[in-house]
């Protein structure tokens, strides 16, 4: 009986201390639902109907995705992203880990400064960076225009049709190898010098270092600097939105896949729909995101 009632009084002070974590996650929690969960569920909630000047809003189920994907704008703002990502993110993470490396090495004159100075850039605003390489492409009125009556030549357009994804690869390269650079190198900077020490007086040269030890110690941070730049690529909308002003022939309305959904709701007035091209992109996103991640953990093991 004692032994009962002991047992019952000690189990009523442990109920009670496990609400207490839940006490301190709850603030987030809310934060969490009502910032990202609720618009994910009004979203698909939207996406299963339809309103039309004649008959109001109706229920049609998966319609919207059956029209998604047999949708050429759709698909055509896709591949545009997708060649964005094959071409601009191996760029700017192999520029980030030359970066990173250059720095770790301990040989370059101003390191600090050096750093600093390039992950400076990711703290401009992707609207100022915008308007200012804007302004920097101009043929009319900015660097390209002076450069052309400086030098007596005519420089191609970078707002041109040709040209423009280019160019907002450019930007989009410059805005984020500071920050991919800061994941390395914050990954580099766990590595024991206990290994550095030991190749050394095994006579591996620094190329040696690089490659046995350097790299793969980077594989977890690289991979995490490619899914983060898979997701972000797939949410590019900043740089074409700001951009259309200036290259209006050159950026459509479906120009990527956020883009498009954001004109099919502001200026289309097609919400159920540009509901439906968000969840899409959405669910595309995550499946290569998380067959990425798989492939990255199955080489590292």
């Amino acid at each position: 009986m004692v032994a009962a009632v002991q047992g019952g009084r000690r189990a009523a002070p442990r109920r009670r201390r496990s609400w207490v974590g839940w006490r301190f996650v709850a603030p987030f929690m809310a934060v969490f639902a009502l910032v990202f969960l609720a618009p994910i569920v009004y979203s698909i909630y939207l996406s299963l109907f339809r309103t039309q000047l004649i008959g109001g809003t109706a229920f049609v189920g998966a319609d919207n995705y059956l029209k998604a994907l047999s949708d050429p704008q759709f698909w055509d703002s896709f591949g545009r992203v997708a060649l964005f990502l094959v071409v601009q993110v191996p760029i700017m993470l192999f520029l980030a880990l030359l970066v990173a490396l250059a720095i770790d090495s301990g040989r370059l004159y101003g390191s600090s400064f050096f750093r600093i100075s390039v992950f400076l850039p990711y703290a401009v605003p992707a609207v100022v960076a915008t308007l200012m390489w804007g302004f920097m492409y101009g043929t009319q009125f900015g660097l390209i225009r002076n450069l052309n009556e400086l030098l007596g030549v005519s420089l191609p357009d970078p707002l041109s049709a040709d040209l423009i994804l280019a160019s907002i690869g450019n930007i989009v390269t410059w805005e984020f190898v500071g920050y991919n650079m800061l994941i390395l190198y914050s990954a580099l900077r766990v590595v024991n010098p206990s290994l550095y020490e030991a190749a050394e007086m095994d006579g591996a040269g620094q190329f040696r270092i690089v490659w046995a030890i350097k790299l793969p110690a980077l594989r977890g941070a690289l991979l995490i600097a490619t899914i983060f730049s898979i997701i972000g690529t797939f949410q590019l909308f900043n740089e074409p939105a700001i951009l259309k002003n200036l290259a209006p022939n050159a950026i459509t309305t479906n120009y990527t896949p956020n883009y498009y959904a954001y004109s099919l709701s502001f200026s289309g007035q097609q919400f159920n729909y540009s509901a439906t091209v968000a969840i899409v992109m959405g669910v595309i996103t995550m499946i290569i995101a998380y067959v990425v991640q798989l492939r990255g953990m199955r080489k590292g093991a």
